[in-house]
């Protein structure tokens, strides 16, 4: 994968995850979707939406935290293996946000013992072989992030990358659960379909967030928005 900034010598994407403190959990999250917000068609097809490169960025993502949190809908609609394939590494610990007990045990992700596997859930429910279950009470219908994230870090589980979906990352955001966002973009204008992130409503652009940016175009034509969400100012372009 080759990386170039739009604005000079290209900063290491990864930089601010290897240097995050060390007395506190660090959350990256990872979404990638089109030139106008979409992350699938209306029928539910989003594989092939990003590239190559945006691909493998997203393994080396995972190559550099300790686990990969994704909500059970991801695993159910795309069976994903949340694993390091394309790039050196150690697979992450796999954590599923699974409220109500519907994670499938034919899925790769939970089916596969080359890594941990964590069941977040609101009330305990039957365990596959190997699956962990953190039980937290959920608050209005939804397991609070920050609740999520402090249990994940008690079992030493200190860099954090939220992958998926789209509503499980709304929802870390919302909650201020966030270090970094990495946003990839590919050259592609879908019309129409499920949109990307989606927060809270505001009444004026003062109540926007702002984040520090910084860009990276890979080869293939896919950028990454590296989002500091901890430091606001003139997003650079």
């Amino acid at each position: 994968m080759t990386i170039r900034s739009a604005l000079g010598p290209a900063r290491d994407p990864f930089e601010a995850i290897d240097a995050a403190p060390e007395d506190r959990p660090f959350v990256v999250a990872q979404l990638g979707q089109s030139l106008d917000g979409r992350i699938a068609t209306p029928t539910g097809a989003s594989r092939g939406i990003n590239g190559t490169c945006a691909l493998d960025h997203l393994h080396r993502l995972r190559a550099h935290v300790d686990a990969v949190i994704v909500g059970v809908g991801t695993v159910i609609a795309d069976n994903p293996m949340l694993t390091v394939r394309r790039v050196p590494g150690r697979n992450p610990t796999r954590v599923f946000i699974d409220p109500h007990g519907r994670l499938p045990d034919a899925a790769h992700c939970v089916r596969s013992p080359c890594a941990p596997r964590i069941a977040i859930r609101a009330t305990a429910s039957a365990l596959w072989p190997g699956v962990e279950e953190i039980v937290i009470d959920a608050c209005d219908g939804m397991i609070p992030p920050g609740e999520i994230i402090r249990r994940l870090h008690e079992r030493g589980l200190r860099k954090i990358l939220v992958e998926g979906g789209a509503r499980t990352i709304s929802m870390f955001i919302t909650a201020g659960c966030v270090d970094r966002l990495h946003m990839l973009v590919a050259p592609l204008i879908i019309g129409s379909g499920v949109t990307g992130l989606s927060l809270p409503p505001i009444a004026g652009l003062d109540g926007a967030l702002r984040p520090v940016t910084h860009v990276h175009l890979f080869a293939d034509g896919d950028t990454l928005f590296d989002c500091n969400l901890r430091s606001t100012g003139q997003t650079n372009r």
